[in-house]
């Protein structure tokens, strides 16, 4: 299985020598003794996500899982935020994608085939309750997600905020007419772009850190696009003002 590793041993070694690599760890309900004491208090101490399965849970999860431990482990390294900052100001697209709680590994991989097609600086992810970035996000992004730099974060309301106080724009698109026509936007670059989960958008927390709110017209009266649609008729219109050389 693409991205995990599995056994009591491993992932304990795992989590001492690379804890920023791992994305959750899993463990079979009711597992007992020292090295499980050891992994628990390992993964507190390195603020990695564990949850304990029932038996029937965690084979749908980690097939073969002996051992009853299993680590998920991102497919790329990931980057600081000053890199990737800087990575965005020399783009083509001074964009930078943040994406909040968005669920979907394939819409994830869609999106960023969008945004390095265009030249877009990179990606923002919360460490917790996003898509994984494995095999999954991989594939859709036929390859880009191991191109474009990734700043993977434990808090996107405070990046957001040092993206700011670093000279960027933050907007977020929203889904129904509550801010700026993306059609007729003047965009400020360098900045960064939030886009929200599949089900509820952007979060409250989220939204306050953002300077402007952006919409798609619909006259087609289609309810909405997903996250991946919308992300690419949004970095479209930013992608025609920064190549047509307009301030």
């Amino acid at each position: 299985m693409d991205n995990v590793v599995m056994g009591r041993k491993p992932v304990l070694e795992l989590v001492g020598r690379d804890p920023g690599s791992i994305e959750h760890v899993v463990l079979r309900q009711g597992l007992k003794g020292q090295d499980i004491k050891e992994l628990i208090d390992a993964c507190k101490a390195s603020g990695i996500r564990f949850r304990f399965l029932p038996d029937d849970s965690l084979e749908r999860s980690v097939p073969g899982c002996r051992q009853g431990v299993a680590a998920f482990v991102a497919a790329k390294s990931f980057v600081e935020l000053d890199e990737l900052l800087d990575n965005a100001r020399r783009a083509p697209l001074p964009v930078i994608l943040a994406l909040d709680q968005v669920q979907d590994p394939g819409n994830v991989g869609s999106l960023a085939r969008t945004l390095l097609a265009l030249g877009g600086g990179g990606l923002i992810v919360p460490k917790h309750h996003g898509a994984r970035l494995g095999g999954a996000a991989s594939k859709s992004s036929a390859g880009a997600l191991e191109r474009l730099p990734v700043r993977l974060c434990t808090n996107l309301s405070r990046e957001l905020e040092a993206c700011y106080d670093a000279g960027f724009t933050i907007y977020k698109a929203e889904a129904g007419p509550k801010g700026g026509d993306v059609f007729k936007a003047d965009f400020n670059f360098p900045l960064v772009l939030v886009l929200g989960g599949e089900e509820k958008g952007v979060r409250p927390g989220v939204a306050k850190r953002c300077e402007g709110s952006l919409f798609i017209p619909m006259p087609g009266g289609f309810e909405s696009l997903n996250v991946a649609q919308a992300g690419a008729v949004v970095l479209g219109q930013m992608a025609r003002q920064a190549f047509s050389g307009k301030k």
